[in-house]
Protein backbone atom coordinates (compact mmCIF):
# COMPACT_ATOMS: atom_id res chain seq x y z
CA UNK A 1 0.00 0.00 0.00
CA UNK A 2 3.01 2.65 0.82
CA UNK A 3 3.87 2.13 -2.73
CA UNK A 4 0.79 2.74 -3.72
CA UNK A 5 0.55 5.58 -1.71
CA UNK A 6 4.03 7.09 -2.95
CA UNK A 7 3.12 6.42 -6.53
CA UNK A 8 -0.17 8.86 -6.15
CA UNK A 9 1.86 11.81 -4.51
CA UNK A 10 4.11 11.64 -6.71
CA UNK A 11 1.62 11.32 -9.80
CA UNK A 12 -0.41 15.35 -7.89
CA UNK A 13 2.99 16.96 -7.55
CA UNK A 14 3.81 16.04 -11.05
CA UNK A 15 0.61 17.38 -11.97
CA UNK A 16 0.99 20.51 -9.72
CA UNK A 17 4.72 21.20 -11.41
CA UNK A 18 2.68 21.11 -14.86
CA UNK A 19 0.17 23.14 -14.06
CA UNK A 20 2.34 25.75 -12.16
CA UNK A 21 4.56 25.70 -15.11
CA UNK A 22 1.63 26.45 -17.50
CA UNK A 23 0.34 29.63 -15.12
CA UNK A 24 3.61 30.67 -15.29
CA UNK A 25 3.92 30.83 -19.20
CA UNK A 26 1.04 32.49 -19.18
CA UNK A 27 1.68 35.03 -16.64
CA UNK A 28 4.83 35.64 -19.42
CA UNK A 29 2.94 35.72 -22.16
CA UNK A 30 0.61 38.13 -20.96
CA UNK A 31 3.51 40.46 -19.88
CA UNK A 32 4.84 39.94 -23.26
CA UNK A 33 1.89 40.87 -25.01
CA UNK A 34 1.19 44.04 -22.38
CA UNK A 35 4.68 45.58 -23.25
CA UNK A 36 3.91 45.02 -26.87
CA UNK A 37 0.56 47.22 -26.41
CA UNK A 38 2.60 49.84 -24.26
CA UNK A 39 4.95 49.93 -27.94
CA UNK A 40 2.05 49.87 -29.88
CA UNK A 41 0.04 52.78 -28.14
CA UNK A 42 3.63 54.47 -28.37
CA UNK A 43 4.21 54.44 -31.67
CA UNK A 44 0.86 55.57 -32.80
CA UNK A 45 0.66 58.18 -30.11
CA UNK A 46 4.19 59.60 -31.72
CA UNK A 47 2.93 59.10 -35.49
CA UNK A 48 -0.13 60.80 -34.62
CA UNK A 49 1.90 64.17 -32.94
CA UNK A 50 4.18 64.04 -36.09
CA UNK A 51 1.62 64.32 -38.21
CA UNK A 52 -0.43 66.77 -36.87
CA UNK A 53 2.98 68.90 -36.31
CA UNK A 54 3.80 68.63 -39.90
CA UNK A 55 -0.11 69.54 -40.85
CA UNK A 56 0.22 72.45 -38.56
CA UNK A 57 3.93 73.34 -40.18
CA UNK A 58 2.37 72.90 -43.97
CA UNK A 59 -1.12 74.73 -42.64
CA UNK A 60 1.07 77.50 -42.06
CA UNK A 61 3.52 77.30 -44.91
CA UNK A 62 0.89 77.04 -47.41
CA UNK A 63 -2.34 78.31 -45.49
CA UNK A 64 -4.83 78.63 -48.72
CA UNK A 65 -3.97 75.10 -50.00
CA UNK A 66 -7.12 73.60 -51.59
CA UNK A 67 -6.75 70.37 -49.88
CA UNK A 68 -6.50 71.61 -46.17
CA UNK A 69 -9.76 73.58 -46.01
CA UNK A 70 -10.97 72.76 -42.33
CA UNK A 71 -13.67 73.80 -40.26
CA UNK A 72 -16.27 76.75 -41.44
CA UNK A 73 -14.30 77.57 -44.67
CA UNK A 74 -14.66 73.70 -45.60
CA UNK A 75 -18.26 73.75 -45.01
CA UNK A 76 -18.90 76.74 -46.75
CA UNK A 77 -17.18 74.92 -49.79
CA UNK A 78 -19.33 71.80 -49.10
CA UNK A 79 -21.34 72.84 -52.47
CA UNK A 80 -18.06 72.45 -54.50
CA UNK A 81 -16.05 69.34 -55.21
CA UNK A 82 -12.36 69.59 -53.73
CA UNK A 83 -10.13 69.46 -56.99
CA UNK A 84 -12.34 72.78 -58.80
CA UNK A 85 -12.00 74.86 -55.51
CA UNK A 86 -8.92 78.01 -56.53
CA UNK A 87 -7.98 79.51 -53.29
CA UNK A 88 -5.37 81.26 -54.92
CA UNK A 89 -4.64 84.20 -57.23
CA UNK A 90 -2.19 86.69 -58.45
CA UNK A 91 -1.75 89.95 -59.54
CA UNK A 92 -0.86 89.19 -62.82
CA UNK A 93 -2.06 90.60 -65.93
CA UNK A 94 -4.51 88.25 -68.13
CA UNK A 95 -5.11 89.16 -71.97
CA UNK A 96 -8.44 88.82 -73.90
CA UNK A 97 -7.54 86.81 -76.49
CA UNK A 98 -4.29 84.62 -76.96
CA UNK A 99 -2.31 83.10 -79.91
CA UNK A 100 -2.17 79.12 -79.82
CA UNK A 101 1.35 80.05 -79.62
CA UNK A 102 1.09 81.98 -76.80
CA UNK A 103 -1.65 79.14 -74.93
CA UNK A 104 1.24 76.76 -75.25
CA UNK A 105 3.77 78.79 -73.47
CA UNK A 106 3.97 77.40 -69.63
CA UNK A 107 3.56 80.56 -67.10
CA UNK A 108 6.97 80.89 -65.51
CA UNK A 109 6.17 81.95 -61.42
CA UNK A 110 10.04 81.66 -60.73
CA UNK A 111 11.64 84.39 -58.99
CA UNK A 112 8.92 86.75 -59.21
CA UNK A 113 8.76 89.86 -57.25
CA UNK A 114 6.04 92.53 -56.44
CA UNK A 115 6.59 96.34 -56.00
CA UNK A 116 3.89 98.07 -54.54
CA UNK A 117 3.76 101.79 -54.25
CA UNK A 118 0.83 104.76 -52.97
CA UNK A 119 1.53 107.69 -55.77
CA UNK A 120 0.09 110.59 -56.91
CA UNK A 121 0.31 112.62 -59.75
CA UNK A 122 2.80 115.12 -58.17
CA UNK A 123 5.06 112.31 -57.56
CA UNK A 124 5.31 110.77 -61.35
CA UNK A 125 8.41 111.60 -62.60
CA UNK A 126 10.14 110.18 -59.14
CA UNK A 127 7.66 107.01 -59.16
CA UNK A 128 8.82 107.00 -62.90
CA UNK A 129 12.42 106.61 -61.89
CA UNK A 130 11.98 103.87 -58.89
CA UNK A 131 9.91 101.33 -61.66
CA UNK A 132 12.66 101.87 -64.11
CA UNK A 133 14.77 100.20 -61.67
CA UNK A 134 12.49 97.47 -60.70
CA UNK A 135 11.03 96.68 -63.98
CA UNK A 136 13.98 94.46 -65.92
CA UNK A 137 14.36 91.98 -62.70
CA UNK A 138 11.22 90.36 -63.03
CA UNK A 139 9.00 92.42 -60.75
CA UNK A 140 5.09 93.00 -60.48
CA UNK A 141 3.82 96.91 -60.59
CA UNK A 142 1.09 97.80 -58.78
CA UNK A 143 0.20 101.40 -58.19
CA UNK A 144 -2.07 102.66 -55.07
CA UNK A 145 -3.17 106.38 -56.48
CA UNK A 146 -4.53 108.02 -53.30
CA UNK A 147 -5.38 111.04 -55.57
CA UNK A 148 -8.13 109.36 -57.77
CA UNK A 149 -5.63 110.21 -61.08
CA UNK A 150 -4.98 107.28 -63.22
CA UNK A 151 -5.84 108.58 -66.17
CA UNK A 152 -2.18 111.13 -65.97
CA UNK A 153 0.15 108.05 -66.15
CA UNK A 154 -0.94 106.40 -69.12
CA UNK A 155 1.67 108.22 -71.27
CA UNK A 156 4.33 106.17 -69.41
CA UNK A 157 5.45 102.77 -71.40
CA UNK A 158 5.13 100.70 -68.44
CA UNK A 159 2.13 102.09 -67.45
CA UNK A 160 -0.25 99.28 -69.62
CA UNK A 161 1.56 96.56 -67.60
CA UNK A 162 1.01 97.48 -64.14
CA UNK A 163 -1.72 97.55 -61.35
CA UNK A 164 -3.88 100.68 -61.28
CA UNK A 165 -6.03 100.73 -58.08
CA UNK A 166 -7.56 104.02 -57.22
CA UNK A 167 -8.99 105.27 -54.12
CA UNK A 168 -8.61 109.11 -52.98
CA UNK A 169 -7.10 109.65 -50.13
CA UNK A 170 -6.23 105.88 -48.41
CA UNK A 171 -2.83 105.48 -46.96
CA UNK A 172 -0.39 102.50 -48.25
CA UNK A 173 -1.61 100.15 -44.99
CA UNK A 174 -5.37 100.39 -46.01
CA UNK A 175 -4.64 99.82 -49.84
CA UNK A 176 -2.23 96.84 -48.37
CA UNK A 177 -4.87 95.08 -46.16
CA UNK A 178 -7.30 95.12 -48.89
CA UNK A 179 -5.42 94.24 -51.80
CA UNK A 180 -2.24 92.41 -50.98
CA UNK A 181 -3.86 89.43 -49.19
CA UNK A 182 -1.49 86.57 -48.44
CA UNK A 183 -3.57 84.45 -50.76
CA UNK A 184 -3.24 86.56 -53.85
CA UNK A 185 0.40 87.65 -53.52
CA UNK A 186 1.89 84.54 -52.83
CA UNK A 187 3.77 83.58 -56.05
CA UNK A 188 5.98 86.60 -55.52
CA UNK A 189 9.39 85.48 -53.30
CA UNK A 190 9.28 89.28 -52.38
CA UNK A 191 7.35 92.23 -51.73
CA UNK A 192 8.27 95.39 -51.77
CA UNK A 193 5.95 97.88 -49.76
CA UNK A 194 7.63 101.51 -50.77
CA UNK A 195 6.64 104.93 -50.31
CA UNK A 196 6.72 106.97 -53.42
CA UNK A 197 9.33 109.76 -52.25
CA UNK A 198 12.46 107.69 -52.23
CA UNK A 199 15.48 108.36 -54.61
CA UNK A 200 16.91 104.79 -55.79
CA UNK A 201 19.99 106.65 -57.78
CA UNK A 202 22.15 104.34 -55.31
CA UNK A 203 19.56 101.29 -55.28
CA UNK A 204 19.75 97.89 -57.38
CA UNK A 205 16.62 95.70 -56.99
CA UNK A 206 18.65 92.61 -57.87
CA UNK A 207 21.72 93.01 -55.88
CA UNK A 208 19.57 93.44 -52.70
CA UNK A 209 17.41 90.63 -53.39
CA UNK A 210 21.14 89.08 -53.57
CA UNK A 211 21.99 90.42 -50.41
CA UNK A 212 18.56 89.94 -48.47
CA UNK A 213 18.70 86.69 -49.04
CA UNK A 214 22.35 85.38 -48.61
CA UNK A 215 22.09 87.27 -45.18
CA UNK A 216 18.83 84.92 -44.04
CA UNK A 217 16.76 88.38 -44.01
CA UNK A 218 12.66 87.69 -43.85
CA UNK A 219 12.06 91.35 -43.14
CA UNK A 220 14.83 94.32 -44.38
CA UNK A 221 14.74 98.00 -46.08
CA UNK A 222 17.63 99.69 -47.72
CA UNK A 223 19.80 102.10 -45.51
CA UNK A 224 18.71 105.60 -45.90
CA UNK A 225 21.59 108.23 -47.13
CA UNK A 226 23.01 110.34 -43.83
CA UNK A 227 21.50 113.59 -45.79
CA UNK A 228 17.75 111.99 -46.04
CA UNK A 229 15.01 114.34 -45.28
CA UNK A 230 12.99 112.94 -41.89
CA UNK A 231 15.08 109.98 -40.71
CA UNK A 232 13.70 109.12 -37.41
CA UNK A 233 15.39 106.24 -36.03
CA UNK A 234 19.26 106.06 -36.07
CA UNK A 235 19.45 102.14 -36.95
CA UNK A 236 17.90 103.05 -40.45
CA UNK A 237 20.86 105.75 -41.37
CA UNK A 238 23.48 103.62 -44.00
CA UNK A 239 27.04 102.33 -42.37
CA UNK A 240 29.40 103.54 -45.18
CA UNK A 241 32.20 100.93 -44.48
CA UNK A 242 29.70 97.55 -44.00
CA UNK A 243 27.21 95.77 -46.55
CA UNK A 244 24.87 94.88 -43.93
CA UNK A 245 23.89 96.33 -40.40
CA UNK A 246 21.39 94.49 -37.95
CA UNK A 247 21.80 96.37 -34.76
CA UNK A 248 23.24 99.83 -34.03
CA UNK A 249 24.99 101.39 -30.95
CA UNK A 250 23.68 104.87 -29.52
CA UNK A 251 23.47 106.02 -25.99
CA UNK A 252 22.03 109.60 -26.49
CA UNK A 253 17.93 109.68 -25.95
CA UNK A 254 15.87 107.95 -23.72
CA UNK A 255 16.44 104.56 -25.19
CA UNK A 256 20.15 103.38 -24.95
CA UNK A 257 21.04 100.81 -27.50
CA UNK A 258 23.87 98.78 -26.29
CA UNK A 259 25.18 95.17 -26.64
CA UNK A 260 22.37 93.78 -24.28
CA UNK A 261 19.95 95.11 -26.31
CA UNK A 262 17.70 93.01 -27.67
CA UNK A 263 14.11 94.52 -29.35
CA UNK A 264 13.71 97.89 -31.50
CA UNK A 265 14.71 100.39 -32.27
CA UNK A 266 18.20 98.90 -31.53
CA UNK A 267 17.30 95.68 -33.35
CA UNK A 268 15.34 93.66 -35.15
CA UNK A 269 13.80 97.27 -36.43
CA UNK A 270 12.96 98.08 -39.94
CA UNK A 271 11.01 101.51 -40.27
CA UNK A 272 7.64 101.73 -42.69
CA UNK A 273 8.42 104.33 -45.34
CA UNK A 274 10.47 101.31 -47.68
CA UNK A 275 9.66 97.48 -46.05
CA UNK A 276 11.29 94.47 -47.81
CA UNK A 277 8.92 91.22 -47.14
CA UNK A 278 9.50 87.67 -47.66
CA UNK A 279 6.75 85.68 -48.52
CA UNK A 280 6.30 84.00 -45.19
CA UNK A 281 7.06 87.51 -43.12
CA UNK A 282 4.30 89.21 -45.54
CA UNK A 283 1.81 86.10 -44.04
CA UNK A 284 2.79 87.67 -40.97
CA UNK A 285 2.71 91.40 -41.39
CA UNK A 286 -0.56 91.08 -43.26
CA UNK A 287 -2.50 89.82 -39.94
CA UNK A 288 -0.67 92.32 -38.01
CA UNK A 289 -2.43 95.61 -39.96
CA UNK A 290 -5.17 96.50 -38.49
CA UNK A 291 -8.16 97.25 -41.05
CA UNK A 292 -9.25 100.41 -38.95
CA UNK A 293 -5.89 101.67 -37.74
CA UNK A 294 -4.81 103.30 -41.63
CA UNK A 295 -1.37 105.14 -41.26
CA UNK A 296 0.19 102.15 -39.37
CA UNK A 297 1.94 103.63 -36.16
CA UNK A 298 3.50 101.32 -33.96
CA UNK A 299 3.22 98.33 -36.15
CA UNK A 300 7.30 98.57 -37.00
CA UNK A 301 7.84 98.03 -33.72
CA UNK A 302 5.88 94.64 -33.72
CA UNK A 303 7.33 93.39 -37.25
CA UNK A 304 10.26 91.83 -35.54
CA UNK A 305 7.37 88.86 -34.70
CA UNK A 306 6.82 87.66 -37.90
CA UNK A 307 10.34 87.59 -39.02
CA UNK A 308 9.73 83.74 -38.55
CA UNK A 309 12.58 83.67 -36.26
CA UNK A 310 15.05 85.49 -34.00
CA UNK A 311 14.62 89.11 -34.70
CA UNK A 312 17.79 90.15 -34.30
CA UNK A 313 19.66 87.68 -36.95
CA UNK A 314 16.39 87.78 -39.90
CA UNK A 315 15.84 91.48 -39.72
CA UNK A 316 18.18 93.56 -41.01
CA UNK A 317 18.98 97.25 -43.00
CA UNK A 318 21.16 96.82 -46.16
CA UNK A 319 23.75 99.28 -46.29
CA UNK A 320 25.64 98.66 -49.71
CA UNK A 321 21.92 99.51 -51.11
CA UNK A 322 20.99 102.28 -49.74
CA UNK A 323 18.25 105.27 -51.08
CA UNK A 324 17.37 108.55 -50.46
CA UNK A 325 14.03 109.62 -48.47
CA UNK A 326 12.91 113.01 -49.65
CA UNK A 327 10.62 113.40 -47.10
CA UNK A 328 7.63 114.83 -49.52
CA UNK A 329 3.85 114.48 -48.37
CA UNK A 330 1.66 115.06 -51.01
CA UNK A 331 -1.12 112.53 -49.33
CA UNK A 332 -3.83 114.34 -47.65
CA UNK A 333 -3.38 117.43 -50.06
CA UNK A 334 0.16 118.61 -48.71
CA UNK A 335 -0.32 120.53 -45.97
CA UNK A 336 -2.20 123.54 -46.84
CA UNK A 337 -1.76 125.96 -44.00
CA UNK A 338 -5.01 128.30 -44.72
CA UNK A 339 -8.07 128.09 -47.08
CA UNK A 340 -10.48 130.95 -48.33
CA UNK A 341 -12.56 132.59 -45.91
CA UNK A 342 -15.21 130.58 -44.90
CA UNK A 343 -17.39 131.35 -41.77
CA UNK A 344 -17.20 129.05 -38.91
CA UNK A 345 -21.44 128.42 -39.13
CA UNK A 346 -20.85 127.69 -42.71
CA UNK A 347 -17.84 125.39 -42.05
CA UNK A 348 -20.03 123.33 -39.36
CA UNK A 349 -22.50 122.91 -42.01
CA UNK A 350 -19.89 121.16 -44.25
CA UNK A 351 -18.41 118.13 -42.98
CA UNK A 352 -17.42 116.60 -46.05
CA UNK A 353 -14.99 119.96 -45.67
CA UNK A 354 -10.81 118.69 -45.19
CA UNK A 355 -9.63 120.55 -42.05
CA UNK A 356 -7.36 123.59 -42.88
CA UNK A 357 -4.04 122.73 -41.62
CA UNK A 358 -4.09 118.58 -43.11
CA UNK A 359 -0.96 117.79 -42.26
CA UNK A 360 -1.63 118.69 -38.11
CA UNK A 361 -5.20 116.96 -38.32
CA UNK A 362 -3.16 113.43 -40.00
CA UNK A 363 -0.26 113.50 -37.29
CA UNK A 364 -3.20 114.09 -34.49
CA UNK A 365 -5.12 110.94 -35.90
CA UNK A 366 -1.53 109.07 -36.22
CA UNK A 367 -0.93 109.61 -32.84
CA UNK A 368 -4.59 108.53 -31.81
CA UNK A 369 -3.81 105.10 -33.65
CA UNK A 370 -0.79 104.82 -32.44
CA UNK A 371 -2.67 104.57 -28.77
CA UNK A 372 -4.95 102.45 -29.87
CA UNK A 373 -2.72 99.76 -31.43
CA UNK A 374 -0.94 99.72 -28.18
CA UNK A 375 -3.65 98.87 -26.08
CA UNK A 376 -4.91 96.32 -28.84
CA UNK A 377 -1.66 94.40 -28.62
CA UNK A 378 -1.47 94.49 -24.71
CA UNK A 379 -5.48 93.50 -24.58
CA UNK A 380 -4.52 90.40 -26.80
CA UNK A 381 -1.28 89.57 -24.71
CA UNK A 382 -3.05 89.76 -21.69
CA UNK A 383 -5.95 87.42 -23.29
CA UNK A 384 -4.03 84.93 -25.09
CA UNK A 385 -3.04 82.74 -21.97
CA UNK A 386 -1.47 80.17 -24.15
CA UNK A 387 1.07 83.01 -26.24
CA UNK A 388 4.79 83.42 -25.08
CA UNK A 389 6.78 86.65 -25.98
CA UNK A 390 9.52 84.70 -28.11
CA UNK A 391 11.82 87.70 -26.99
CA UNK A 392 10.93 87.63 -23.69
CA UNK A 393 11.56 84.28 -23.18
CA UNK A 394 14.81 84.62 -25.04
CA UNK A 395 16.13 87.23 -22.74
CA UNK A 396 15.20 85.32 -19.28
CA UNK A 397 17.26 82.26 -20.43
CA UNK A 398 20.32 84.39 -21.14
CA UNK A 399 20.07 86.26 -18.03
CA UNK A 400 19.50 83.03 -16.42
CA UNK A 401 22.30 81.13 -17.88
CA UNK A 402 24.39 84.69 -17.28
CA UNK A 403 23.95 83.54 -13.37
CA UNK A 404 24.51 80.35 -13.87
CA UNK A 405 28.03 80.84 -15.41
CA UNK A 406 28.99 83.44 -12.49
Amino acid sequence: MKPSKSWGMLIRKKSLFSDGGKCHFRMKQLQFMAVICIVMLFIVYRTTNYQYQQTKIETTLQPFDNTRLLGEEYQNLDGLPHGIVEARSDLELRPLWETSNSRLQAEDYSNRNLLAIPVGIKQKDNVDSIVQKFLPENFTIILFHYDGNVDGWWDLDWSNDAIHIAARNQTKWWYAKRFLQPAVVYIYDYIFLWDEDLGVEHFSPRRYLEIAKSEGLEISQPALDPNSTDIHHRITIRARTKKIHRRVYDLRGSTKCTDKSEGPPCTGFVEGMAPVFSRSAWYCAWHLIQNDLVHGWGMDMKLGYCAQGDRTKKVGVIDSQYIVHKGIQTLGGGGTKSRPSLKAAEYAKKPSLPPADVRTEIRRQSTWELQIFKNRWNKAVAEDKSWVDPFKKKIIEKLTKDEEGT
